[in-house]
């Protein structure tokens, strides 16, 4: 059965059977309480199955074709994402705007960069990555790989100056004697930096959250609540327009309409990457899953809470040009704004337990240090 076939019959049962149980003079049901087609009942009894905007499990990690996973390479990945000597100053990591005790992202609405400067748009999570596109909230990176050094050699974030000297610092490194040779077969390269740490991005990975447990099979992991909340958001809210498969996310470029200001007011997104004008002011689909850690929200980091987010789709989106027409008013009540938000909180599951290294100062910093300088 296709996917609209599946709404069809979803509806007309739905709809018979409320036609089969009301009165004929039976008044609208209170605003609060309002009729979304889908009882709790009828969500019980599809969500081990089905549900709208194919919603449910993750797959197992996607990897790259060119770049196994090996323990050895991981751990090598994690030892790079943290190490704060691959920046020209030694002040940034990886792990600077993408911190596992922030939900992999950054609490500030736009991150610091080289110097301390404010870069132009908000960090997003780390987690799930792997089972995203396009990297970056314009899509400029292809995958993984490609991505983990992008923020190495930009003069706005860690500012080094070539790839001469990344591979300079990492071979002078004592943590990294010998591992890329053992790993790679080859002496530090760019792109092996680049594959040792997307290896480990692709540890990354939540799928154990409260809406996983349920629909695995235990009704009763999701409250009432909750349960209330997804049925808002593949029916009224129509969060599925944008935020659907497995990782609650399309994967896709649209513009929200956000009100953009200072240094983010000419920031024109995916037309930056494709120069198609109906991708001005675009930016990238989020994955939803551990949203309620990611905060704040929206490629400037603009909203707080996710109850500004909710806020701010319920009354149509922003008023800058090009707007999506996916983005409408909603007219949701109070008690389904906060359902929503209970639902979108119950998508976080654990994540990877790291224990962030240790480094010992590169061979020349010693000798400054012992020199006084």
């Amino acid at each position: 059965m296709t996917y609209n076939s599946r709404i069809a019959s979803l509806t007309i049962c739905v709809a018979a059977l409320t036609a089969a149980t009301l009165p004929a003079n039976e008044p609208p049901l209170a605003a609060e309480h309002e009729d979304l087609g889908i009882s709790i009942q009828d969500l019980d009894g599809m969500a081990s199955s089905w549900l709208p905007g194919e919603l449910g499990l993750l797959p197992e990690t996607p990897v790259a074709a060119d770049n196994p996973l090996t323990p050895e390479k991981i751990d090598l990945g994690r030892h790079l994402y943290f190490d704060n000597r691959l920046s020209m100053d030694n002040s940034m990591s990886c792990a600077t705007c993408h911190h596992p005790d922030h939900g992999w992202a950054d609490p500030r609405p736009r991150s610091l960069g080289f110097g301390g400067l404010e870069l132009g748009r908000h960090s997003p999570t780390v987690i799930n990555t792997a089972f995203n596109g396009p990297q970056f909230w314009d899509g400029r990176a292809h995958g993984l790989e490609e991505q983990a050094t992008g923020p190495i050699m930009s003069g706005a974030e860690m500012n080094m100056p070539s790839p001469e000297e990344v591979t300079r610092r990492v071979k002078l490194a004592p943590e990294y004697k010998g591992k890329f040779e053992e790993v790679f077969g080859e002496a530090a390269t760019l792109e092996n930096i680049g594959r040792a740490i997307a290896a480990f991005e692709r540890t990354v990975v939540s799928r154990d959250s409260k809406f996983d447990e349920y629909v695995g099979g235990d009704a009763s992991a999701l409250t009432d609540q909750e349960k209330r909340g997804l049925i808002v958001y593949v029916t009224k809210a129509s969060c599925t327009a944008c935020h659907s498969g497995k990782n609650f996310t399309d994967n896709k470029f649209h513009n929200l309409g956000v009100a953009q200001e200072g240094p983010l007011a000419e920031d024109l997104g995916r037309f930056e990457v494709t120069k198609d004008e109906k991708d001005r002011g675009a930016f990238k689909t989020p994955t939803l899953r551990n949203i309620a850690q990611t905060a704040p929200y929206m490629h400037d980091g603009s909203l707080a809470t996710l109850e500004e987010v909710v806020e701010f789709y319920n009354k149509g989106g922003g008023d800058k040009p090009g707007k999506s027409d996916l983005v409408k008013p909603l007219n949701l009540t109070e008690s389904q704004k906060s359902d929503l938000v209970a639902f979108l909180k119950a998508l976080t599951g654990s994540t990877p337990k790291v224990e962030i290294p240790e480094y010992q100062p590169l061979p020349e910093e010693e000798d400054k240090l012992a020199s006084g300088g």
